[in-house]
């Protein structure tokens, strides 16, 4: 059982940075967001490295999206780093989605569906037809067909995610900010409570609680451990 539902987001170029960040987090986090800054810099080897800093599981956020053939063949590729989660489009389609989940059977093969920087106008621009809430439904539907174990969507989207798909799916939320929080470029968001209150199994957060490193890695440990501790 994981410590917390929350997932940090190590977004950083700095591999001792992301080191000190486990280090001073790894009493309340146990599952951390390797994303496209880290890993385009360090690839596999720094992943490797980081799992020196503590205990963790990993949700490596490649977001994939090409080819079935193309996708398989990268989680295969990423399959022996062990990730808990592996991100990719959920837009690829059914085919895609299919292949990824095949190629990686141990691996919670994550859906995301529209993403959380995204506003109502955006998503008519990129051309989604419907709204925001009712494509990340058919999305969060298309993928958990498909084999797909996890899903990524708004707090907003998440309670009817969860109604139209079952409990046996894990809704993992960005988009999540604390009381007072600076909501970055994110552009439909929600407090951790809420987003938990919401269906969501998991909460990324990133600078909410990384910020806190400018003051200390005490304060960053203290962030994470106050945030964990609304949620109990």
């Amino acid at each position: 059982m994981p410590k917390s539902p929350i997932i940090l987001a190590l977004d950083t170029k700095d591999l001792d940075v992301a080191k000190s960040w486990i280090s001073a987090t790894n009493e309340s986090i146990d599952i951390y967001k390797i994303g496209l800054e880290f890993f385009l810099k360090f690839g596999a080897a720094g992943l490797k490295e980081l799992r020196n800093s503590g205990d963790f599981a990993v949700f490596l956020d490649l977001k994939l999206h090409d080819i079935p053939n193309t996708v398989a063949g990268a989680v295969a590729s990423v399959a022996d780093l062990n990730p808990k989660f592996l991100t990719i489009h959920a837009s690829g389609g059914a085919a895609m989605i299919k292949a990824a989940a095949d190629s990686g059977p141990e691996i919670s093969i994550t859906a995301v569906t529209i993403l959380t920087s995204l506003t109502e106008s955006d998503v008519t621009e990129i051309g989604f037809s419907k709204d925001a809430k009712t494509s990340a439904i058919n999305l969060a539907k298309l993928a958990a067909e498909n084999g797909a174990r996890s899903i990524v969507c708004s707090p907003f989207e998440a309670a009817a995610i969860r109604s139209a798909i079952g409990a046996h799916i894990e809704i993992i939320t960005p988009g999540v900010r604390p009381i007072g929080g600076d909501v970055g470029d994110q552009k439909r968001v929600m407090t951790p409570e809420e987003a938990i209150s919401a269906g969501a199994n998991y909460l990324v957060i990133g600078r909410p609680i990384t910020d806190l490193a400018r003051q200390s890695l005490s304060a960053m440990s203290s962030g994470a451990a106050k945030i964990l501790a609304s949620l109990q």
